[in-house]
């Protein structure tokens, strides 16, 4: 057996930041930061990633320490995603009677492709852009887009890039892209907490903080919805790439670079 899972409990030297980036954001504690009618919800989890990313360009971390503690991030999304189960159960009648939204809204993620597929190519990008837009890009889609384009490929590329941002940046977005959109628009947070369920352990958790914050009468609910969401779009995501979104976004990007190639044609 390998020795690598016990060197993840002895270092305590890992262990010992953790504690302290814990400690230092709860006792920074929650600040809302009003932009017009809508409000930021920053959260001890926001600090938290953030501090955390700017201890590995300090002598507080070095390479194989942060290789442990990737492990035992994917360990602590593990339970989360436990608790998620286990708070769902008692929610079964409601999340029955929601039935078809929480089904369907899976077919929202294709709006990755609708709208940012064009803006993308706009920006300069080529076929980059299929890579980018056809999914949230975690480790499934990766693996699609390899498979089908290889990695090298300007399809591969794209996928790549949304990858590393996602795992770097993605956690921040949505923490502060969820709190910002409930409190702008009249939509009920039940149809918010199904839009945290992206697929991403710790970016449903960075978007479900201020949802409960906000709504802490619906805590319970909002936290079902949020798991179940996110577990169906776990197990239907990949085959709604591979089916819908990956050739949906090959037809468009034809159709959108058609479309910029007429109007270049036109300004000539």
């Amino acid at each position: 057996m390998s020795n690598e899972p016990r060197g993840l409990w002895k270092d305590w030297r890992l262990h010992a930041v953790v504690l302290g980036i814990v400690i230092l954001t709860e006792l920074i504690g929650t600040y809302e930061i009003a932009i017009g009618a809508g409000v930021i919800l920053l959260l001890p989890m926001l600090y938290a990633v953030v501090i955390g990313l700017g201890t590995f360009f300090t002598p507080l971390i070095n390479k194989a320490q942060s290789k442990k503690a990737e492990t035992l991030v994917f360990m602590s999304v593990t339970l989360l995603i436990a608790k998620f189960g286990v708070e769902a159960g008692p929610a079964l009648p409601e999340l029955i009677e929601a039935g078809p939204a929480l089904i369907l809204q899976e077919i929202g993620n294709i709006a990755t492709v609708l709208i940012a597929l064009p803006v993308a190519i706009f920006l300069g990008l080529k076929r980059e852009t299929i890579g980018m837009t056809h999914s949230i890009g975690r480790e499934a889609n990766l693996a699609l887009i390899s498979e089908k384009f290889g990695v090298s490929s300007p399809e591969g590329r794209g996928v790549v890039a949304m990858y590393i941002f996602g795992t770097i940046f993605g956690a921040i977005f949505m923490g502060l892209a969820s709190g910002l959109l409930a409190s702008l628009l009249p939509i009920s947070p039940l149809s918010f907490a199904m839009a945290t369920g992206i697929g991403s352990g710790s970016m449903t958790a960075a978007s479900l903080g201020p949802l409960v914050s906000m709504f802490p009468e619906q805590s319970d609910i909002i936290t079902a919805y949020s798991g179940a969401s996110n577990l169906l779009t776990s197990v239907t995501g990949l085959y709604m790439s591979l089916f819908i979104a990956l050739p949906l976004a090959e037809k468009y990007y034809s159709l959108v670079m058609k479309i910029k190639s007429k109007g270049k044609g036109v300004e000539k």
